[in-house]
């Protein structure tokens, strides 16, 4: 029985593709039976054409676990993994970027940490990324979120060596990380008006609400390349979505008191980063994309995506907002 599908979103990745698919051919013997299902994103430099040859038998290519699935046209990142995950039939699934290669044992270690015993409240854990030029050093650890509405990598820069232990996270980067199926269908699938960005933070969120966890996984390792799809790391695209996302998720996730308390905070949080990207010469783009976010909170469309308060759900919320306020002291202290 299949117990892990790896789903993979792909657009114009073909300088990464080869190596990524590669790498999962190789874990190690033991490995829970799994899958991997690769979704193309209307690629036009040869992605699609190079994962054709994996559907001929006889192709010395073949990876007889593949299942190429293509699109049309960009749907962005959130479509483009829901229909992986919706094609997936296996209990678990893990969401892994085009341009990273996993370690031997990457998938087995995943599956151990949210399959065991005590597990039932895991949601999602995520993997130890590291960077494709060094691999003692680390490219992200599982995200944090703040009060100024900043979501961050944890350990990014720093040696791996320090970041050995399991430990609790807000959220798993999407880059790497292995999420329970049937929690899906209790929080819902990556909500698609991201497009792209904080699409994992926002799910991660959701999932703290009702009461799951989230975890970092150090044992199973992946080098990352980053920036693949976008271009590099700071660029029009990536800003003007970041903005818009930065300001849609507080205001979907947190109840009205909630969102009030903080409201100050993450209004400081946006002058901060507007100041940021003028310097960068990307001022207009982020600033485009912050009155963009605010129109969509306020949309029909924002309204009906909105986590409503549930008394239940109240601890959870206590506990994220220390949370919001802990990360927020570790990002300023550089922790």
């Amino acid at each position: 029985m299949t117990k892990v599908t790896v789903v993979i979103p792909n657009f114009n990745g073909i300088k990464y593709l080869p190596g990524c698919l590669k790498a999962l051919e190789q874990q190690v013997h033991g490995t829970p039976d799994f899958d991997v299902i690769v979704i193309d994103n209307g690629s036009g430099d040869g992605s699609a054409e190079y994962l054709k040859e994996y559907l001929i038998p006889e192709s010395a290519k073949a990876f007889k676990k593949l299942t190429p699935v293509f699109l049309e046209e960009n749907t962005g990142f959130c479509h483009a993994v829901n229909v992986g995950i919706q094609n997936s039939r296996a209990p678990f699934v893990i969401l892994l970027n085009n341009d990273t290669e996993v370690y031997p044992d990457f998938v087995s270690k995943l599956y151990e940490a949210v399959s065991g015993e005590g597990s039932e409240k895991i949601f999602s854990g995520s993997a130890m990324m590291l960077t494709w030029d060094d691999e003692n050093v680390i490219d992200d650890c599982g995200d944090r979120y703040t009060v100024l509405g900043w979501a961050y990598g944890r350990g990014k820069g720093k040696d791996k060596g320090a970041f050995e232990k399991p430990s609790g996270i807000f959220s798993a980067c999407g880059g790497a990380a292995i999420y329970k199926r049937e929690v899906f269908e209790e929080i819902g699938l990556f909500d698609e008006a991201h497009f792209a960005y904080f699409e994992d933070l926002d799910i991660g969120y959701r999932a703290l609400i009702n009461g799951y966890k989230n975890i970092f996984v150090p044992g199973a390792k992946v080098k990352h390349f980053g920036s693949a799809s976008s271009g590099s790391r700071y660029n029009g695209f990536k800003a003007r979505l970041s903005a818009e996302n930065s300001v849609y998720v507080p205001f979907k996730n947190m109840p009205l008191f909630q969102y009030i308390i903080n409201l100050p905070f993450l209004i400081i949080g946006c002058v901060i980063k507007t100041l940021f990207y003028v310097r960068k010469g990307l001022g207009r783009e982020y600033v485009s994309g912050l009155l963009k976010g605010i129109k969509k909170s306020f949309s029909k469309q924002g309204f009906s995506k909105k986590v409503y308060f549930k008394w239940k759900n109240l601890p959870a919320l206590c506990v994220i907002q220390i949370k919001l306020c802990l990360n927020t002291v570790l990002m300023l202290f550089k922790r």
